[in-house]
C-alpha cells in the first residue's frame, strides 16, 4: 500500500511529518533516483528505493510499547527547554523512533502508549471509537453518595458538557478519597477539572487502563511491548484487523 511520502519518512524514524515536508521541499529527498518534491507523492515502502540526502531510508518495524509515567516527566521527546525530565530518558533503549500517543500532564502517573503506527495512534485518540481511559484518583475530602451520584450524571464545565463513562467510590483514604474515573474523551485536564467542578481538588491521578489494555504490575519509570493479544485487541476495538 502506497502512503505519502512524509508519512514514511515519519514512520521510518527519519524525522517528524511536519519536519518531512521540509526535507522534500528542499529537495533533500529522492524516489528511485528522482528528486521528489511534490508533498503529495506516494511510495511503495515495499518497492521503491527512498534516499534522503543520498543515504537510503527502511521502514521500521512497528513497535508498541506501554510506558508507566512517573510523576513529574513531561510527556514530549528529547530534551525540555526548562530542564525538566522527559520521557525520553525512559525509553532510550528503545531502537526505533516511536510517539506517544496523546499526553500525560506533568504530575499525573500511569499508562502511556508509544508506537510508530500512525494510523493505530490517530484511531486510539479519535472520540468516533469511544476507547475508554481508566483513572485513579485521590482527591480532597470524603465523596458522598450524593455527589457520586452527581458526578455519574455529568456536568456543565467552561469548553462544554461533560459526562464520565463511570465514576466508582474505591475507598476512602484518611479524609481523601479513592474514585476510578473512566472517560472516553480526551480534552485537556478533563478529569482533574471534572472533579473540581464537585469541590474535589485532584490530589494524584494515575491512568491504568486504555481500552482492553491494561498497566497492571508494571512499575514506575518501566516499560513493555504490547504482548499479541493485547495488541489484537486493540486493533479490534479501533476497527482495525
Amino acid at each position: 500500500m502506497k502512503v505519502r511520502i512524509n508519512k514514511f519518512l515519519s514512520e521510518a524514524g527519519v524525522t517528524s511529518r511536519r519536519k518531512a515536508e521540509k526535507l522534500v521541499l528542499e529537495g533533500r529527498v529522492k524516489v528511485n533516483g528522482q528528486v521528489v518534491r511534490d508533498l503529495a507523492f506516494k511510495v511503495d515502502p515495499e518497492r521503491d528505493r527512498v534516499e534522503v540526502d543520498g543515504k537510503p531510508v527502511k521502514p521500521q518495524r512497528k513497535r508498541y510499547v506501554i510506558l508507566n509515567k512517573p510523576c513529574c516527566y513531561l510527556t514530549q521527546l528529547g530534551p525540555s527547554p526548562d530542564g525538566r525530565k522527559t520521557i525520553s530518558e525512559l525509553i532510550k533503549n528503545i531502537p526505533e523512533r516511536v510517539f506517544p500517543v496523546g499526553r500525560l500532564d506533568y504530575n499525573t502517573e500511569g499508562l502511556l502508549l508509544l508506537t510508530n503506527d500512525g494510523e493505530l495512534a490517530n484511531r486510539v485518540l479519535h472520540p468516533r471509537y469511544k476507547l475508554p481511559k481508566v483513572y485513579l484518583a485521590l482527591v480532597e475530602g470524603k465523596v458522598d453518595q450524593k455527589t457520586l451520584k452527581a458526578m455519574r450524571k455529568g456536568a456543565q464545565l467552561e469548553d462544554g458538557f461533560a459526562k464520565p463513562d463511570a465514576v466508582r467510590l474505591v475507598r476512602y483514604e484518611g479524609k481523601d478519597t479513592l474514585l476510578e474515573v473512566v472517560f472516553h474523551e480526551g480534552r485537556k485536564h478533563i478529569v482533574k477539572r471534572y472533579l473540581a467542578h464537585f469541590g474535589h481538588r485532584v490530589k494524584r491521578l494515575k491512568r491504568t487502563q486504555i481500552g482492553p489494555v491494561k498497566l497492571g504490575k508494571l512499575a514506575p519509570g518501566k516499560w513493555r511491548d504490547l504482548n499479541k493479544g493485547e495488541l489484537a485487541q486493540l486493533f479490534k476495538a479501533v476497527g482495525l484487523t
